[in-house]
């Protein structure tokens, strides 16, 4: 069948189980990214679903985040948790690829989320290797910031690179989740008032260097030393770096370091 026949008896089908029509321009996008380049099995089923290790968000729950973010044209936008790429490329079909920043704290999924963005015809959409409550200082502010793991409160970092009238979204809390959209304050205790709240939800936490599996730091002194050497003018996050090569089973390029198991090695 016609993945467009498909895409569009998606969006019908959450739009028929919330009883009314998803804000235009997230309907729009929703049936115009091709889901399929981001998930492998039943990609236009509403149901999370595992491709590679990475979570991808049922559509439904896409649609509710990124309702409560209400993303504007010409927007700058941070996704906190990139998984599979599929959130930050409705949102770049919204607000256009370059204004579209992700990060995620797992190498092998922001490679991933690279290689299908560019499949889907997103290959603008930056996406680095980060804590994510590093967030992304060099592209900030962000009018808009969407955090797809849980945290009890915003972190201070996000809510620093967050534009004036910004709009932070997030899922609050541990076992027991709202998801939740503040903005900044600087005359409220906390820095940020809460301005919407969209219901349960329920998340991974928000992980810190070391606590995913496998890997002991996700970003080496040479990545950090050199991002600050050439500056992000020069569209340095943009290209491929040697450990996407050693995570697509390519050789080396002559004279790269080996990084071993993607850990540090200085």
């Amino acid at each position: 069948m016609d993945p467009a026949v498909l895409r569009d008896d998606m969006v019908d089908g959450l739009e028929h189980d919330l009883g009314r029509p998803l804000p235009e321009a997230i309907g729009v996008a929703m049936r115009t990214v091709p889901r399929r380049e981001f998930v492998e099995d039943a990609p236009y089923d509403n149901r999370p679903s595992t491709s590679d290790g990475a979570i991808a968000l049922a559509p439904g729950t896409v649609a509710r985040l990124l309702t409560a973010l209400d993303p504007q044209g010409g927007e700058e936008a941070l996704v906190v948790g990139a998984g599979v790429g599929y959130t930050a490329a409705v949102l770049a079909e919204i607000l256009d690829g370059r204004r579209v920043h992700a990060l995620d704290i797992s190498r092998r999924q922001v490679y991933r989320a690279r290689q299908n963005l560019e499949a889907a015809g997103y290959g603008e959409v930056l996406v680095d290797c980060r804590e994510g409550s590093d967030g992304l200082p060099e592209y900030a502010p962000y009018d808009r910031i969407l955090v797809e793991a849980a945290v009890v409160e915003p972190p201070r970092s996000l809510l620093e690179q967050l534009a004036e009238g910004g709009r932070l979204v997030y899922p609050k809390g541990n076992t027991d989740q709202t998801l939740v959209a503040v903005t900044r304050d600087t005359d409220a205790p906390d820095g940020y008032r809460r301005v919407d709240e969209r219901g349960p939800v329920r998340f991974a936490p928000l992980l810190v260097d070391g606590e995913q599996p496998g890997v002991t730091r996700n970003r080496t002194h040479r990545e950090d030393r050199e991002h600050a050497e050439r500056g992000p003018s020069h569209g340095w996050e943009h290209e491929w770096l040697d450990w996407d090569e050693r995570l697509s089973g390519r050789e080396r390029r002559s004279g790269a370091p080996d990084w071993g198991d993607y850990g540090d090695r200085r």
